[in-house]
């Protein structure tokens, strides 16, 4: 991920006036490749770059276990961030680190739902509250994919070698600790201790777009129904089909849906009493519904923007330099935390998951 990031801004060094001073990772010969990419100076350490007073800003792009620490040190050490999906592992976590980006008000933390940079949502946001749609009762998307023989998996890196190339036990770090593993080393996302599986790689992207599109916050309850169905000797923890039903209060519903095993998409609909918005890669239409063909307006909205990380990251210079509205803030962030949260603790506990809002933590009931 932090290729992608750092190749999508190469080409435009000169152009955002920027330039790559360190990086760092655990495994040299990562770490070595990205330092050939960029011409960087190359660290084992993280806590070497927030020292570093020459340095404005951080990318945080490791597994989902790591966030919350390098994210909580970054801006104590006064750095802007960009810290990928999900913000945290936890609400907990993310309630933290939002009130620490609060109490240092010249700090600009953005996330990584680059999808925000698309005016889509932002734009649907301002339909809903002129009515446009009427009450919004249901929100429904999805993101699915799908594999051959098992998900979440490629060919093993045979160059990894712990204790001689690999720092095992600082990739490890907050997680429990346990002997190397390959498969959790390349493949973290199928293993609870270092991710949330589709909820928090997947699902955070399309529940962020909802929430942004309604104004939503803290969810009520939520439930989630899923399991490895189809790749059921696969080593991975997490299910390689999950859905999630969430209830904010006075509605709507928001519905997730996704399957590693069938990539066939759903339609991405914002379902009003008078009319429906259907989000497409091109922006969005509104369709008035039958009983309100006289009240309701059709609509159909052109977007700019994209879902680019290069514009994400630009947003985040935008605001460092001249003051711009982030795109993902930190609120925005640990909304999709909790929107997520809730979905995992039902789905790993068969119980109806609550927001306990007065305690900032998830409640089973």
């Amino acid at each position: 991920m932090a290729n992608a990031h750092v190749r999508s801004l190469l080409p435009l060094r000169e152009q955002l006036s920027i330039e790559f001073s360190t990086v760092c990772d655990v495994y040299q010969k990562r770490l070595d490749a990205m330092a050939a990419l960029t011409g960087a100076k190359k660290v084992r350490d993280y806590r070497s770059i927030l020292d570093d007073k020459d340095i404005d800003y951080v990318l945080i792009a490791t597994p989902e276990h790591w966030h919350y620490q390098m994210a909580m040190d970054a801006v104590a050490a006064g750095k802007h961030v960009y810290c990928e999906k999900p913000m945290t592992q936890t609400p907990e976590q993310a309630r933290k680190l939002v009130a620490r980006v609060k109490a240092n008000p010249k700090i600009k933390f953005q996330v990584g739902v680059q999808g925000m940079s698309d005016d889509s949502y932002e734009t649907a946001y301002q339909f809903v509250q002129a009515g446009a749609l009427g009450k919004v009762v249901l929100a429904q998307i999805d993101y699915s994919r799908n594999h051959r023989d098992d998900f979440w998996t490629s060919e093993f890196d045979p160059d990894v070698k712990p204790g001689d190339n690999l720092d095992w036990r600082a990739w490890l770090g907050p997680a429990p600790k346990r002997d190397f593993d390959p498969d959790r080393f390349q493949f973290w996302r199928r293993y609870w201790d270092y991710s949330g599986g589709i909820a928090s790689d997947l699902f955070v992207h399309r529940v962020t777009r909802i929430i942004k599109s309604l104004g939503l916050t803290y969810p009520e309850k939520g439930v989630g129904f899923g399991g490895k169905f189809n790749f059921t000797a696969s080593l991975a923890e997490i299910p390689d089909t999950l859905n999630i039903l969430l209830d904010y209060p006075g509605g709507p519903t928001v519905q997730l849906i996704s399957s590693m095993a069938n990539d066939t998409p759903v339609p991405h609909l914002l379902r009003g009493h008078k009319a429906t918005l259907e989000f497409m890669r091109t922006g969005f239409t509104i369709t008035p519904q039958r009983q309100f063909e006289n009240e309701a307006k059709m609509y159909v909205h052109i977007k700019s923007g994209g879902e680019r990380t290069e514009l994400h990251h630009q947003n985040l210079l935008d605001a460092i330099r001249n003051g711009a509205p982030l795109k993902c803030d930190c609120d925005l962030g640990m909304y999709g935390v909790i929107a997520v949260a809730l979905g995992n603790e039902s789905y790993r506990r068969g119980k109806v998951a609550r927001w306990d809002n007065a305690r900032g933590r998830v409640t089973l009931a």
